[in-house]
Order: structure tokens, then sequence, then C-alpha cells
């Protein structure tokens, strides 16, 4: 799946008038057990969708039934208190980066929010990660987790000198655990004894215990700022697209 266009914003994306009804046949599709490739390129084809409006589904939309597992695992912030919590560090970050950012998120049927940039496999630092990294930071000095465990990509560009500022500032901070980059993250992240921070679906459905500790905070920053966006209406910095979901067969209303 293509990442989102650099610059882009979420006004750009929504500017579809069938994008919402795009994303009720994509979950129809998926609901009927069609693969996510290839109900995305039929719907995509079409409402002729522009390679950001199908990144936008595919990273928002999903079947009932995975949205309902997904749900069942989420854990809110108060329960990572004295937990042991693993943080899918570039996951987290982008997502925070993107919220400070303004550049387009999704809350997806699943409840988690997430990026729609693509950014993970060429992540590089830039004046925000520090801006989003002392939120992150800030969040676990109240929240109160036993130990935190980051854990970052070593294939990705300067993931050890990241890892290392986090060790500096968890020490400084006096917040109990450690940073590491390694070169398969998930490999510790699934099947990790206690909490996970992330919204990737591929660990979120092999974890038993999942916090969106990106969306909390991206949703406090819109709370501060007085912004809650919606689709198909969206605005502000902070630019949150929430599908509306109906009811009944796609496509047709349901009699009163």
């Amino acid at each position: 799946m293509k990442p989102a266009t650099d610059g882009i914003t979420v006004f750009d994306i929504l500017k579809s008038r069938n994008l919402q009804q795009a994303a009720e046949d994509f979950r129809y599709l998926l609901n009927r057990a069609y693969s996510r490739k290839a109900a995305l390129e039929l719907v995509g084809n079409r409402y002729q969708l522009t390679s950001d409006q199908r990144h936008l589904l595919h990273r928002g939309v999903f079947s009932d039934l995975d949205s309902a597992s997904r749900q069942k695992k989420k854990i809110s912030p108060s329960q990572i208190r004295e937990a042991d919590l693993v943080i899918d560090g570039y996951n987290v970050l982008i997502t925070i980066e993107a919220g400070l950012s303004g550049r387009p998120l999704v809350l997806g049927d699943d409840g988690f929010i997430r990026d729609i940039s693509g950014l993970s496999g060429n992540f590089q630092k830039t004046g925000r990660t520090g801006q989003a990294l002392q939120h992150l930071l800030n969040v676990l000095k109240r929240l109160k987790p036993h130990q935190t465990l980051f854990l970052f990509d070593s294939p990705i560009s300067r993931s050890g000198e990241l890892a290392r500022e986090v060790r500096a500032l968890m020490q400084q901070g006096n917040l109990p655990g450690d940073a590491m980059a390694v070169k398969v993250p998930e490999k510790i992240l699934i099947g990790f004894p206690g909490s996970v921070a992330t919204s990737d679906t591929a660990i979120i459905d092999r974890s038993k215990e999942v916090i969106d500790l990106g969306g909390y905070i991206v949703m406090n920053l819109c709370r501060r700022s007085g912004f809650a966006g919606t689709a198909p209406h969206s605005a502000g910095t902070h630019a949150i697209v929430r599908w509306r979901r109906k009811r009944g067969i796609v496509g047709k209303k349901r009699s009163t």
C-alpha cells in the first residue's frame, strides 16, 4: 500500500463525496471474508479513489469481527499503572508527531488511532520528535507503569542514537525501564507478558493486552486545542477522520 503523499491534508483526502460510501462498501466486503487487497482494489476502482484515499480506508476500516476482537484487548491508560509495558517506539512516536504536525490521522473501526503517512520504514528525526517524546514521557510519569521498555527498529537509520536519547531521558525523569534498538522488535512485542503500546494490527492481533498510547496522547492534544475531527468534516490543527457507521445493508436506507 502506497503511503500518503507528503504534505497531504485531511481536506484533500475527504474531497471525494463517495469516500464515506466507499468505506461502507469496503467494510461490507470485509465482513463477507473478501481479502483486504481484493476488496480495496474493487472499491477503490469503483469510486475512483486516489492513493491517499485508499490508504485511509486501509488504515481505518476493518471487519466487524476484527474490530470487536481488538477492542476486547484494548485497555485504558489507568490499567498500565504498576504493569510492565513495552512500547512499539516508532509506531507510537509517529502517531504523536502526526498529531503535533497536523498530518491526517484516522480513528479506526477497531478503536485505534493511526497516522496514514506510512513513514515507519523511512522515519527521520525532526523538530517534532523531541516534542512527541516529551509528551510521551510526561504521560508515562503520570501513569506510572512498573517498568517501560522502548523498542526501535535497528534497520532504520540512527535508531541506536534515538534509543540512547530515550534511555537518558528516562534516567533523568526517574522512569524505570530501558530503550533498545533491535533488528526485529516484533519478536519481543508479540507475546510480551505485560501491556503492549502500539496501533499495529499485526501486533494487536497476536497480543493479549494493548494500549493505544499514541492515540491517547493525540486525543488529549485535541481536547486541549478544543478540536476533535470527524468525517466528512474535519478542521483544526489535529485532523482525525472518524467514519460514520451505517446500519443495515450497504446502499439501502432503513425503513422508519
